[in-house]
């Protein structure tokens, strides 16, 4: 992992236009939301094919795909994928709680790929592809914490070893940043896998569900 001395300087606004709707959901990708739209931040490997996944949930506003978790500001996507910005692909996931509660939404991140890989995700390998969970709330981050506790001893129980996903809130207890900035990907990145229909990029699950936490 890159260190913060070492990272990539970047620069001080995009390099590229972001769109401001959602390709499939036409909902703004940046907001304004509806009121009561909770945000959350999940990386599982290459960003194409989770946020898919994430859209088509119940409950979802929208999504967009970015990087986050590292040092560089308006980092490329070549500069992430050289592992010197320190980000990881994250998607961004605003979605209604009274719809989509935050429990089952990482039930469906704990079950969509293999939190135990490390930097990787199969064939895709470098601290990009890392998993991580970046919470924006006391509650997202103690469901984050509820439900990792909970699919850990499945997953072993299945021959896989401990869960290595990151989990660190957007913003620490007092307020000072702790992931820091998520960062918009490219245009063409964006609901990649609607516009690329034949695109690759397999969902690495391990096929054992996240069981519901214990009160």
């Amino acid at each position: 992992m890159v260190t913060p001395e070492r990272a990539l300087r970047g620069r001080d606004a995009y390099a590229y236009r972001v769109p401001e709707r959602h390709a499939v959901l036409g909902t703004p990708l940046a907001g304004p939301w509806p009121e009561g739209t909770e945000v959350i931040y999940l990386a599982l490997g290459c960003f194409w094919g989770a946020e898919k996944e994430m859209w088509q949930l119940p409950g979802v506003v929208t999504t967009a795909a970015g990087y986050q978790g590292g040092y560089t500001t308006f980092p490329t996507y070549e500069e992430v994928c050289t592992g010197m910005t320190g980000h990881t692909e994250v998607v961004l996931v605003a979605y209604d709680p009274a719809v989509l509660s935050t429990t089952e939404l990482l039930r469906t991140f704990w079950s969509l790929h293999d939190p135990t890989q490390g930097f990787r995700q199969g064939n895709d390998v470098g601290t990009q592809y890392r998993s991580a969970i970046y919470p924006t709330t006391p509650e997202q981050a103690e469901a984050a914490q509820a439900t990792r506790e909970a699919f850990e001893p499945e997953l072993r129980r299945n021959g896989y070893g401990p869960i290595t996903t990151e989990i660190r809130p957007v913003h620490d207890a007092d307020g000072t940043p702790g992931t820091g900035v998520f960062y918009y990907a490219e245009d063409y990145h964006q609901q990649y896998l609607h516009k690329v229909p034949n695109g690759y990029c397999p969902v690495h699950s391990t096929g054992v569900a996240c069981p519901v936490p214990s009160a």
